[in-house]
C-alpha cells in the first residue's frame, strides 16, 4: 500500500548541501521538515516544492511550456520530502543598501552566451584521466557564436548569478527556474536517432557549452570537467564542421533511444497508438443538471478522433458498465458499488463477450443512444446525501483498460500510446463503498472515516499511476463534493480536479480538453548543476524516483524526479541556492526528461543552460526576470496556505518579503524614513500585491475547497497560466476592434470603454453604462470581447470561465475585485500609473472618480507606503 501523501499542495524537497571539500556517499533519503536556509540575521522563507497561456505579457517573452511532475532523488545533496514549516518569523530591520543602482530595462535580456570559452584562463581544467594542461588544445564549440534558440522549456530567475554565496542565497528574493517538459507538437526539438554520449563520470550530456578536442573527438563535461571519448563522432577538421552537430549546436535535442526493445524510430499512425478514454458519470442528477451534461457529453463524443477507444461507466448506488457490441442499443452490465468489485465478477466481465472499449469510428451511435438514456434521479433525497459510490466505479473502469479490448478477440495485443485516461464527472461526494464518507459532516465517525477514505483514494490513485491511467476529476453543480477526499484521487495518478458551476458550456471544454490532451508515459526528470550550485526544493507534480541503487555513473549526484504524467500544462518550479563564493565565470545547468511518447517512442529530451557569473549587485538585479521571479515566489508561499489561516500567514509572508527584499537591496531615501525599493525590480511588488489580494491568497473566493483546487492547479500549473492566475491581464477594446493593454487597475473601468480582465481560471468582460447605450456600439464591443477571451484562451487547460457583466449590475463587483483601487492614490500617482488618465477631460476625471465607492482596501501605493517602503516607479 501506498503511503498517504503529506497534506501540503504540491511535492516538497529540500536539499542541504554537503560539506565542502568532502564527496559524501548517496544517502539515504531523510524524511524531516525543510528549513528555508537563510543567514542567522535574516528572515526565513518559505521554502520551494516538487501548467499555458496563449498571449504572454509583454514585458518577457515567454514561449509556451510543456509539463512534468515530482520526484527527487540526489547523490550528495540528501532530499528531504515533507510538510513545509510553520509561517515565519521576519525581524531584521531595513538597511540602506550601498550599491549603486540603474534603471531595469524595459523587458528581460536575452540570456548572454559570452564569446569567451568556458574555461577561465587563471584556472586551466583538471581531467580525471590524467589529460592535464588540454586548455588551448580544447575548441569551445560555442566561441564567437550564438545559438540558434533559447530553449523556451526553461525560464530561470535571473539571466545571471552572484558570485558571493551570502548574497546569492538571500530567500526573500531566491533563485530558481521554471521547467517543463515542451509540448508534443510540432516543431517540437530536433530530433537526433542515436544514443546520446554521456560523461562517463557524472552522466550528463554533451551539449553546446562542451569544449572539444577536435582532433580527437574527446568532449568535456560542463558540469564535472570530466574528458570523455565520443566514438568518433566529434572528430572534425575544425570547429565548424562541430556546428552541423545538433547537440553541440542547439540548447534543446530530443534523443530517441533505439537498442534491442525499439529498433530504429519511426512513425506511427494514431489508430495504432491511441490510449482508451473511459468517462465516469454521476447518475444521481437532477434534470436541469442532467439536461446541460448530456448536451456536454453529446458534444464532446462528436469531438473525439474515429480511432479514440472510449468506454462508459456510471455509478449511483451501484456500477453500470456500458456495453458497445449491440449496435444502437444501450445495454449495460451491473455491479454492486458497496464494495469493490472482486476478481470473479471482473473476470467474468472482461472474458465475457461484452465490448467495453470500442473505436468512436464503430459505436459512435451508441454513444449517443447511451447519453440520451441517461434519466434524472428519481428518489425525494437531498443531493448530498444520494448514493454514490464514485470510488468502486473508478475500480471497475481501471479494469476494463487493463482488460482485454475488442482487440483481443483478433489475436491483436497493442501498447497503448501514452497514458490512458479515467475522467470521472461527479455531480457530488462519494459517499457509498469503498473510499466514501458519511452524508453528514455530523456523524460521530467522520473524521476517522475520512482519514480511511483519504489513504484508499491515494492508493487507488498510485496505483492507477502504476498502470498508466491518469484519473481527471470534472465536478460541477451546488453540490459540495468533498474536495479534500477526491483531491488525493486525481493527485496521485498525475491528473487534476477541476470545479464547474455547471455542466454547461465550460465543463463541456474542459472534457474535450481533458481527453485530447498530449500525454506521454513513464516519465523521469534529471536536473544536473554546476558543482557550486544545488536544488534545494522542488514544486510539482511529481515525487521521489526509485533508482536502481546500482548506478552506471558513479559520481551521478543528479536530482531525479518520477514525473506522474507528461503535459504541455505542467511544470515544476526549481529553488536553487550556492554552496560556496563561485570562482568560475559561467554556471551550467542541465535537464534531462525520459519519456514514453503518445507514438510509443523512448524520448530523451535534453536542455542545457548556461549562465555567467556576477560580482555587481546591480548587474544580478538587472538580469532578473520579474514575473518568473514572481511565479516562484508565489509557488513557495502557496504551497504553505493550506487552509484560511494559513493563507492569512503567507499575506502577512508577502509583506515581509518585500521588507526585506529592500533592506538587502534598496536604499533609504535621503531626510526620510521610508526606503526605496530596488528600482531594477520595478514589477516585483506589484505581481506580490496582486497575489497578496487575489483569489489564491486574498478573500475573493467564498469557498474554501475552490482555494483548495486554485492552489493544486497553480502549483503544477506552466508559467504562462501561473502568472496569469497570480496577476491578471488588463486589454481596453479600442475602436475598430484592437486592444489596447493597460495596468490592472480599476481606473480602466470608465464608462465610454470595454475592458477584458484574464485571471487565468476566469476571464471577466466588462461593459460600461455610456458604451452600452450606444445603438449597436456596445454589442459589437461585447462582440469583440468575447472573441478575444477566447482566442486567449484557446488551448488552455483547464479552460477557463468567460463571465460578461454591465457597469453598475451586482456581478460586476466579482470584476472590480480583481483590480487595484488606483482611484484611491492622489492624481499625480494615478497619472504615473495609469497614463491613459492624460487623455480624459476634467469631467470625465470627476465623473470617473464619483463611479467608485469606499472601502478599505489599500491601493498599491498605500499599501507599499504601509510597509515603510517607496514604490518602485514604474517602468
Amino acid at each position: 500500500m501506498a503511503k498517504r501523501p503529506e497534506s501540503s499542495v504540491g511535492y516538497s524537497v529540500t536539499i542541504p548541501p554537503p560539506q565542502q571539500g568532502t564527496q559524501s556517499p548517496r544517502p539515504d533519503t531523510v524524511f524531516s521538515p525543510p528549513p528555508f536556509p537563510s543567514s542567522s540575521a535574516g528572515p526565513i522563507f518559505p521554502p520551494p516544492i516538487v501548467q499555458p497561456n496563449q498571449i504572454p505579457s509583454p514585458s518577457i517573452k515567454t514561449p509556451n511550456l510543456p509539463s512534468p511532475a515530482n520526484g527527487v532523488r540526489t547523490g550528495s545533496p540528501a532530499p528531504h520530502l515533507s510538510t513545509p514549516p510553520g509561517p515565519p518569523v521576519f525581524s531584521s530591520p531595513l538597511q540602506p543598501a550601498a550599491v549603486p543602482f540603474r534603471t531595469s530595462p524595459a523587458t528581460p535580456q536575452p540570456i548572454a552566451y559570452s564569446s569567451a570559452s568556458s574555461l577561465p584562463t587563471s584556472s586551466p581544467p583538471q581531467f580525471s584521466n590524467g589529460s592535464v594542461e588540454l586548455h588551448h588544445q580544447i575548441s569551445d564549440v560555442t566561441e564567437d557564436w550564438t545559438p540558434a534558440a533559447e530553449s523556451p522549456n526553461v525560464l530561470f530567475s535571473a539571466h545571471k548569478v552572484l558570485k558571493q554565496k551570502k548574497l546569492a542565497n538571500i530567500p526573500s528574493l531566491g533563485f530558481g527556474a521554471l521547467v517543463s517538459s515542451g509540448r508534443e507538437m510540432s516543431p517540437g526539438p530536433q530530433m537526433i536517432q542515436r544514443d546520446p554520449h554521456r560523461c562517463h563520470n557524472c552522466g550528463a550530456y554533451a551539449n553546446l557549452y562542451c569544449n572539444i578536442l577536435p582532433g580527437s573527438g574527446q568532449w568535456q563535461c560542463v558540469i564535472c570537467r570530466n574528458l570523455n571519448g565520443s566514438e568518433g563522432d566529434y572528430i572534425a577538421s575544425n570547429k565548424e564542421e562541430l556546428r552541423n552537430v545538433p547537440e553541440l549546436s542547439l540548447p534543446s535535442v530530443d534523443y530517441v533511444q533505439t537498442g534491442n526493445k525499439r529498433p530504429g524510430f519511426f512513425p506511427v499512425s494514431d489508430s495504432r497508438v491511441s490510449a482508451p478514454v473511459v468517462l465516469v458519470i454521476d447518475e444521481c442528477l437532477d434534470e436541469p443538471h442532467l439536461q446541460h451534461f448530456q448536451s456536454s457529453l453529446h458534444a464532446f463524443v462528436d469531438s473525439l478522433p474515429p480511432t479514440t477507444r472510449l468506454g462508459i461507466v456510471t455509478y449511483g448506488s451501484t456500477v453500470s458498465v456500458y456495453d458497445f457490441s449491440e449496435e444502437s442499443i444501450a445495454s449495460a452490465d451491473v455491479l454492486p458499488g458497496n464494495k469493490s468489485p472482486d476478481q470473479e465478477s471482473l473476470k467474468s466481465l472482461i472474458y465475457g463477450t461484452g465490448i467495453y472499449l470500442s473505436p468512436m469510428h464503430a459505436s459512435l451511435p451508441v454513444a449517443h443512444s447511451i447519453f440520451s438514456s441517461l434519466r434524472p434521479y428519481k428518489l425525494d433525497i437531498p443531493e448530498a446525501s444520494r448514493d454514490r459510490c464514485l470510488g468502486t466505479a473508478v475500480e471497475v473502469a481501471s479494469a476494463i483498460i487493463q482488460g482485454p479490448s475488442a482487440e483481443m478477440s483478433q489475436g491483436v495485443v497493442k501498447r497503448p500510446g501514452g497514458n490512458s485516461r479515467i475522467i470521472v464527472c461527479a455531480g457530488g461526494p462519494n459517499t457509498c463503498g469503498p473510499g466514501s464518507v458519511p452524508h453528514s459532516f455530523s456523524h460521530p465517525n467522520y473524521a476517522h472515516m475520512e482519514k480511511i477514505a483519504l489513504k484508499w483514494m491515494e492508493t487507488l490513485g498510485r496505483e492507477a499511476f502504476r498502470k498508466n491511467t491518469v484519473i481527471d476529476i470534472l465536478c460541477a453543480g451546488t453540490c459540495p463534493v468533498r474536495v479534500p477526499v477526491l483531491q488525493p484521487l486525481a493527485k496521485a495518478s498525475g491528473g487534476v480536479l477541476i470545479l464547474h458551476d455547471d455542466f454547461g458550456e465550460a465543463f463541456g471544454v474542459n472534457l474535450q480538453r481533458a481527453s485530447g490532451r498530449a500525454a506521454g508515459s513513464h516519465g523521469l526528470l534529471e536536473v544536473r548543476c554546476s558543482e557550486d550550485i544545488f536544488v534545494s526544493q522542488v514544486i510539482g507534480p511529481g515525487e521521489e524516483a526509485h533508482v536502481d541503487s546500482n548506478e552506471v555513473f558513479k559520481n551521478d549526484d543528479a536530482l531525479v524526479i518520477q514525473m506522474l504524467s507528461i503535459e504541455e500544462t505542467q511544470s515544476f518550479a526549481l529553488s536553487m541556492e550556492t554552496k560556496r563564493d563561485i570562482k568560475r565565470d559561467f554556471v551550467y545547468f542541465q535537464f534531462a526528461f525520459k519519456f514514453s511518447d503518445v507514438y510509443q517512442s523512448d524520448i530523451t529530451r535534453v536542455i542545457s543552460v548556461r549562465l555567467p557569473t556576477v560580482d555587481s549587485v546591480s548587474s544580478y538585479l538587472q538580469s532578473v526576470q520579474d514575473e518568473v521571479a514572481a511565479v516562484l515566489i508565489a509557488k513557495r508561499t502557496l504551497l504553505r496556505a493550506k487552509n484560511a489561516n494559513d493563507a492569512l500567514d503567507m499575506r502577512a509572508t508577502v509583506d515581509e518579503r518585500i521588507k526585506d527584499i529592500t533592506s538587502k537591496f534598496g536604499s533609504q531615501m535621503p531626510k526620510s524614513k521610508l526606503y526605496q525599493f530596488p528600482r531594477e525590480l520595478s514589477l516585483l511588488p506589484e505581481v506580490l500585491f496582486h497575489l497578496r489580494r487575489g483569489p489564491l491568497l486574498g478573500s475573493i473566493l467564498g469557498h474554501e475547497d475552490e482555494r483548495s483546487v486554485l492552489r493544486n492547479l497553480f502549483l503544477n500549473a506552466a508559467f504562462d497560466l501561473s502568472l496569469r492566475m497570480v496577476a491578471p491581464r488588463c486589454l481596453m477594446h479600442r475602436q475598430g476592434g484592437t486592444f489596447e493593454e493597460l495596468p490592472a487597475y480599476d481606473l480602466a473601468m470608465q464608462s465610454d470603454a470595454a475592458v477584458v480582465l484574464d485571471h487565468g481560471t476566469d476571464v471577466f468582460i466588462w461593459l460600461g453604462a455610456e458604451l452600452d447605450a450606444q445603438e449597436g456600439k456596445g454589442a459589437a464591443a461585447l462582440a469583440a470581447c468575447r472573441t478575444l477571451a477566447e482566442e486567449l484562451t484557446e488551448m488552455r487547460f483547464p479552460a477557463p470561465r468567460i463571465l460578461a457583466f454591465k457597469e453598475g449590475s451586482s456581478q460586476a463587483r466579482y470584476f472590480v475585485s480583481r483590480l487595484i483601487p488606483a482611484h484611491k492614490d492622489p492624481p499625480y500617482e494615478q497619472e504615473a500609473r495609469f497614463p491613459q488618465l492624460r487623455t480624459l477631460t476634467a469631467e470625465q476625471r470627476t465623473k470617473l472618480k464619483s463611479s467608485f465607492l469606499y472601502f478599505d482596501d489599500p491601493s498599491f501605493c498605500e499599501w507599499m507606503r504601509s510597509l515603510k517602503v517607496l514604490p518602485p516607479e514604474p517602468s
